[in-house]
């Protein structure tokens, strides 16, 4: 893989990452007349949870499902410049232009006027964009092997680079596909957001991690990791380094993890075999998802890794991979219950899942 970092108009930072080191030169200069952006985000902390929540309203103006021959996220042309001024590319990532989290966003009062339980905080941190391909019409799923290879690396790439940032907490990896997801860029791409706290999700996992360490002396992931395979009815696949499972207590009407053998804290901590390994699986798994209802199946694929300060030794590093289609023209809403308490519902069995995953 060949690594070349650049600038945008703005200032805003791109890295193009190349399968072959032998790429050509990525010297091309954005030619547009862009204003640099200011991030107004902010966090506030919900007083009866506990939680923080992100508020970024000047993202309202960011780019709405475009037409294919306005896609910001295609090569740059003579006549139509975008966010990637060469003509062609492998893969790249850039600092999103519409950010919920930004570095240089300004200081903020503490609290909330007239609530002191009611804690805020600039929202500083980072968020990038990834382009898997320059191929507008294609999807993660139909990308080569090779290609799958240089995306980890990126992915790898980025989380070291975001969990040196100072007030990064967490760094999150993910794909958005399909307008049912909400999706309004076509393009096959992801995102990186650099959180300025750590996740609820992930602070309730370190914490249920951590009760089971104590009581048992041993990881809960790589335990339950072990019990899926032995069982095998809700396996979908599996390789040398890493095993597909539909989870035992599955809450979306199609959810897949995909889970390395060993135990790593993060995306860098992976070996070049088990980056190699990944590729193929995840392939695979992908395909099934198509299958299942023989269209191209909307989901989410979110990387849970370790926080970059705290829980490094508890985390377990695994793919989530979830859709909200329940069958080829129905899609599972969330609801009173799941919206309202957080208890969930699925339609299906996990080991239903599996099997159709499966076949």
């Amino acid at each position: 893989m060949k690594r070349t970092a650049g600038k945008l108009a703005d200032g805003r930072e791109i890295i193009y990452f190349d399968d072959s080191p032998d790429a050509p030169p990525r010297v091309a200069v954005d030619t547009r007349d862009l204003p640099r952006t200011r991030p107004l985000s902010e966090v506030r902390r919900d007083p009866l949870t506990g939680e923080w929540v992100a508020m970024a309203a000047h993202r309202q103006t960011r780019t709405y499902k475009p037409p294919a021959d306005l896609c910001p996220l295609c090569p740059s042309t003579p006549d139509m410049p975008t966010e990637v001024p060469e003509a062609d590319y492998d893969v790249v990532v850039f600092e999103n232009r519409f950010p919920s989290f930004a570095p240089d966003v300004p200081e903020l009062p503490s609290t909330v006027d007239g609530m002191p339980m009611v804690a805020r905080a600039a929202g500083r941190g980072r968020c990038e964009v990834v382009c898997f391909t320059s191929d507008h019409t294609t999807s993660f799923g139909s990308l080569p092997v090779s290609r799958v290879r240089t995306v980890v690396d990126a992915w790898a790439d980025r989380t070291t680079a975001l969990n040196a940032v100072p007030g990064v907490e967490q760094v999150f990896p993910f794909e958005n596909r399909g307008e049912e997801i909400g999706v309004t860029l076509h393009h096959p791409h992801g995102q990186i957001y650099g959180y300025p706290f750590v996740t609820p999700r992930t602070e309730r996992m370190l914490a249920v991690a951590a009760d089971h360490l104590s009581a048992h002396g041993t990881h809960l992931m790589g335990d339950v990791l072990a019990a899926e395979r032995a069982a095998g009815a809700r396996v979908v696949g599996s390789s040398e380094h890493w095993t597909a499972y539909v989870p035992a207590a599955a809450r979306w009407p199609v959810e897949v993890h995909v889970v390395p053998h060993r135990q790593v804290p993060d995306l860098p901590a992976l070996t070049a075999a088990e980056r190699d390994d990944f590729a193929h699986l995840y392939l695979s798994v992908l395909h099934r998802l198509d299958a299942l209802y023989q269209r191209p199946l909307p989901y989410i694929a979110a990387w849970h890794q370790a926080p970059a300060r705290v829980g490094r030794d508890l985390a377990w590093l695994h793919l989530e991979v979830f859709s909200v289609l329940r069958t080829a023209d129905k899609l599972k809403y969330l609801a009173g219950s799941e919206s309202g308490m957080g208890v969930w519902v699925n339609d299906a069995t996990p080991e239903q899942i599996a099997e159709r995953l499966r076949g």
